[in-house]
């Protein structure tokens, strides 16, 4: 029984910075993994000095980072496609995107581009943003959108046909590795143990920064022995980080030692779960997988979505789209 799970992500570098280690974590399993890149991240500022003079870079960063994007691929050893829109930017506020951008175009095309590709990888598992893109910026907002659309038409056999045969994602996760309880482990853990060190000051700001925000956290997966190829991957978008930034590079025996998982929340679910998990794949079950590739009977939509989907929300937080 081959399981497969689809990432889609706005730009080059977000996937190493928000799940690697997941997906090492499964491709070490034996299970499929794919990453979907909805932009060539044309728009990002360079951020490493030492990529900065590079003429490369300054001459053509969208094909840098294409560049940048294979080496990760080759790290990590995930299935890619992109999407093949243009990035948008992060314009300042009130000021509106690129109508030919991302983000200003319409999404009626970027779904069916979305679309061909679930039903021709049929992942039981679809990893994203949440509805505010994990952070405002206009591309990350816009691949929630259609990631959502994608969950909910991909078995629907009348949505797109021309996009191929109908297929049930099972699980929609959010990502949410970047999480207040993370820090505050991290924080802790420093200040008990290596109160001396370097990140201590760093993280205790981090943690002050972040103690308000609410944990939408559901499920969590240990990447211990995967942090090391999955800073690997991050270092490979070299343009977009410094190599040993402390917001993504703390040492790993502090992380494996603190809080040594990448941790998501269960937006929506068509197959019976409980949370909190430790896989994302928990629930599905082989009746289910040949279950995903049958079209369902005609029904009203209030209907259907009852009988098809159960929502799955963290304590506390604002219930899953349905």
């Amino acid at each position: 029984m081959s399981l497969r799970l689809l990432a889609v992500h706005a730009h080059p570098d977000d996937e190493s910075s928000k799940g690697a280690g997941t997906y090492a974590y499964y491709l070490e399993r034996g299970y499929e993994v794919m990453v979907v890149t909805c932009t060539g991240g044309e728009q990002g500022e360079i951020l490493n000095q030492q990529v900065a003079a590079d003429p490369a870079a300054q001459r053509d960063i969208g094909g840098y980072r294409r560049g940048e994007m294979a080496l990760a691929q080759q790290l990590i050893g995930f299935q890619h496609r992109w999407l093949g829109y243009p990035d948008s930017g992060l314009p300042p506020e009130g000021t509106p995107v690129d109508p030919l951008s991302f983000a200003g175009l319409p999404t009626g095309p970027q779904v069916a581009a979305l679309l061909r590709i679930v039903r021709d990888f049929k992942p039981h598992v679809l990893v994203t943003y949440n509805e505010n893109g994990g952070y405002p910026h206009p591309d990350h907002i816009r691949c929630h959108e259609i990631s959502y659309r994608a969950w909910e038409l991909a078995g629907d056999p009348n949505a797109y046909p021309e996009t191929g045969a109908p297929w049930k994602i099972s699980k929609l996760y959010y990502d949410e590795i970047f999480n207040p309880a993370r820090v505050a482990a991290l924080s802790d853990w420093v200040q008990q143990y290596e109160p001396e060190s370097a990140h201590a000051a760093y993280l205790a700001q981090m943690h002050e920064r972040m103690a308000d925000r609410p944990n939408h956290a559901t499920t969590r997966i240990n990447v211990a022995k995967h942090l090391e190829i999955r800073d690997a991957a991050l270092r490979a978008h070299a343009s977009q980080v410094e190599p040993e930034h402390q917001f993504f590079f703390l040492p790993n025996h502090i992380v494996r030692a603190a809080w040594p998982t990448e941790d998501f929340r269960l937006a929506a679910s068509r197959v019976p779960t409980t949370t909190p998990e430790t896989d994302l794949f928990a629930g599905i079950t082989a009746q289910q997988i040949a279950a995903a590739a049958t079209p369902a009977a005609a029904a009203p939509p209030a209907a259907a979505a009852v009988a098809a989907e159960t929502a799955v929300a963290a304590p506390g937080a604002a219930p899953a789209q349905t």
